[in-house]
């Protein structure tokens, strides 16, 4: 029989085909490589474990530098360095010979068991009032003038056991001491002055917030110094717990009137807490660059010197445990002994927990009875806590006035640096805040499987841009063999993959499902703490003022490398990956985002100067927005520290050399600007276009076009 030999042909492929299957092992679990790369670490911890690392290494710097001060005579330099340091964190205050009027306005007089308390108001900065009560001993058993001791207030209210016990301690022990509200808290001082939610916008204007919470203080002692009662002539006490006691620390560094300090439950090597600890601090207590420059809470009690220093804690307390407390005091005691004052430090340890004790308050008289009065061997009288009888809280409120806050103070400030900024370049300024060399590296790359979908690749990546960092990355581009062309980079603070899945605005842009697209590749990253590398809790996040962004934000802040400008660091380094791909023409790269994302790819594409375009979606519209606005939705890592002394957004998108396109942009509270405010925001300029009140469908079209605009050859 003959068979025609197109039979034959198909009969020979057949066999072929069948010996391959044959031979071929079938597909096995084993063989599953599709998805994310595995990475060296968990990503979950890597953000909080990095700034654990760079902090706890600055604080150690700080620690060799304070030991070789101490060891070589030369402490006294060291001292005003630190000194220094606090006032320019802390910015403008006038107090003392400087300072204006107090404005002191008489409230009500009652009388205690034992001393007499007066409440009164006085002004700590233009228009802010402090709501000072004054505990006064009995006149006849202590004839004026007394010596006076300042007593600020922690998270808390001053009608608290916690700071009426020892002021009525003071008073009864022939001192009049002066209690007053912090911001916010449980006092009077309420609206405008939330420590975290306005704390934060602080370090837009390049202060600390806890500049509000000393100034009160340093007032205090402005008040004294006005009472025929009160004897100033060998200065006042001071002595505080939690957050008095760090109010305490920083204000005897400023003021020479403070000559006996008394911080109690509230000094502990800072590496231990709230580093180690990952314990969710407060924006007042780390100042931008506080770890940069030097200052741990060991060098704010030796920074006192030669001030005497009673150092307090609690055996029991729950915050900064006794075992720290330990620590720091052995190192205190260290720097004064080779001062040759010893004996101008003490650490007293207390049988309690978290608190101001009657024995701490005795421990603190007897401080001020050999520093203030000289008389280190007066009797004082022996009182329990049940010879005290709280206040009425209603009988101390003074009723200050709230329309100057926290809040307003900052607003207007940021209002005079928009007509006043430093002068520096926008990319200058920009590389300085974000800490940007130079010459900035490749970084190291590992791919994963390349995998054909329709007719683009998709490999997962993970970018390392500096060692510990490890960056999920997804990379789309065309497979046509010898494709090079265009691509995006892009950021989003949902995740990588937010806008590829289900033919999001991202996939769209690479029309990928067309045999015959010429691109772009699109090149998405995960930057630090975002998507894939998002931080786990933590057990101190239990608390009800605990956030993860908190403490990232605030830690960060304090080691002068923001969060933000890590993430900026890492787009950076992305985009220098990308040029060197041979599929990518280096010409022809936009970089873009969403959220936040967009406001990293804005600095990316200010800083680099050589992109094709550079886009924004939904992204923040202005720093100083955070700011002005009675409130806002942005997360407190999207704070930039010091940014509004050199330059908002607006001037940013105005000096870059691209054409721009910003969709949506949002306010403080994520609402979209409206075409009103978007034009009066951003300077009209060739090559930017501002497309508000879009739709979701619209805002994805004009980012198909912008992008198709930049690329095309």
């Amino acid at each position: 029989m003959r068979m025609s030999w197109s039979l034959i042909v198909w009969v020979g492929l057949l066999l072929a085909v069948t010996d391959a299957c044959a031979q071929q092992q079938p597909c096995t679990s084993e063989q599953f490589v599709i998805g994310p790369v595995p990475s060296a670490q968990d990503l979950r911890t890597m953000v909080r474990r990095h700034l654990v690392r760079e902090s706890c290494a600055l604080l150690e710097q700080a620690a060799a530098k304070r030991q070789a001060a101490f060891d070589s005579g030369a402490w006294q330099a060291w001292r005003d360095g630190i000194r220094q340091s606090v006032r320019a964190a802390l910015g403008e205050m006038k107090y003392g010979a400087d300072a204006p009027p107090l404005n002191v306005r008489a409230v009500s007089r009652h009388d205690l068991k034992g001393c007499v308390v007066e409440n009164v108001t006085f002004e700590s900065l233009p228009g802010w009032e402090v709501n000072a009560s004054a505990f006064l001993p009995d006149a006849g058993a202590f004839p004026p003038p007394w010596p006076g001791i300042v007593v600020p207030v922690g998270h808390s209210g001053k009608q608290m056991a916690d700071y009426q016990i020892p002021a009525q301690f003071f008073a009864r022990c022939g001192y009049a001491a002066v209690t007053f509200d912090p911001p916010g808290m449980a006092g009077e001082k309420q609206g405008g002055n939330d420590n975290f939610n306005d704390g934060v916008r602080c370090y837009l204007t390049g202060h600390s917030s806890n500049r509000y919470f000393v100034i009160d203080a340093l007032r205090c002692v402005d008040y004294l110094a006005t009472r025929s009662d009160v004897d100033m002539r060998r200065g006042v006490g001071m002595t505080g717990v939690s957050g008095g006691g760090t109010t305490t620390m920083f204000a005897a560094l400023l003021d020479d009137r403070i000559t006996v300090a008394g911080p109690a439950c509230c000094a502990v090597p800072n590496a231990c807490h709230p580093i180690m600890d990952v314990y969710a601090p407060c924006a007042e207590t780390l100042a931008w660059k506080r770890f940069a420059d030097g200052y741990d809470d060991v060098d704010l009690l030796a920074a006192a010197l030669p001030t005497p220093v009673l150092l307090m804690a609690g055996a029991r307390d729950e915050v900064f445990k006794v075992d720290w407390s330990n620590l720091i005091a052995a190192s205190v005691t260290e720097c004064f002994k080779k001062t040759q004052l010893p004996g101008r430090f003490r650490y007293f340890a207390d049988a309690g927990g978290h608190g101001y004790s009657v024995a701490m308050a005795d421990e603190f008289v007897h401080w001020m009875d050999r520093w203030i009065r000289n008389t280190p061997d007066r009797e004082v009288p022996e009182f329990s806590k049940d010879a005290f009888e709280l206040a009425d809280p209603a009988l101390l409120q003074c009723r200050p006035r709230l329309d100057v806050n926290m809040f307003t103070v900052n607003r207007d400030l940021a209002a005079v640096l928009r007509g006043r900024r430093s002068g520096l370049a926008v990319r200058d300024a920009a590389k300085m805040l974000t800490k940007v060399a130079d010459t900035a590296g490749v970084p190291t790359v590992r791919q994963g499987e390349k995998t054909l979908v329709w007719f683009h690749y998709l490999e997962e990546l993970m970018v390392q841009p500096e060692a510990g960092i490890e960056l999920p990355a997804t990379f789309l581009y065309p497979s046509r063999e010898g494709w090079k062309g265009g691509a995006v980079l892009y950021f989003d603070d949902r995740g990588r993959w937010s806008d590829l899945r289900r033919q999001g605005p991202l996939t769209a842009v690479t029309h990928f499902t067309e045999r015959d697209t010429d691109g772009p590749a699109v090149l998405t990253v995960d930057l630090r703490g975002w998507g894939d590398t998002a931080s786990a809790d933590m057990p101190y996040d239990l608390a009800g003022w605990a956030d993860r962004s908190r403490w990232t934000a605030y830690v960060s802040a304090a080691a002068g490398d923001p969060i933000l400008a890590m993430r900026i660091r890492d787009g950076l380094a992305a985009l220098a990956w990308l040029r060197g791909r041979r599929e990518i023409d280096p010409a022809r790269i936009v970089v873009g985002g969403y959220g936040m994302g967009g406001v990293v790819a804005l600095h990316v594409a200010a800083i680099d100067g050589r992109v094709a375009g550079a886009f924004s979606t939904a992204g923040l519209a202005s720093f100083e927005s955070l700011a002005t606005a009675e409130s806002y939705a942005w997360s407190h890592e999207d704070f930039l520290p010091g940014v509004l002394l050199h330059y908002d957004l607006p001037e940013l998108v105005s000096a870059l050399p691209m054409p721009v396109l910003l969709a949506n942009p949002l306010d403080a509270v994520k609402k979209p600007l409206e075409a009103a405010a978007a034009a009066k925001l951003y300077p009209q300029r060739a090559g930017l276009t501002v497309a508000v009140e879009k739709s979701a469908a619209e805002a994805k079209e004009e980012l198909i076009r912008f992008v198709a605009g930049m690329l095309r050859k």
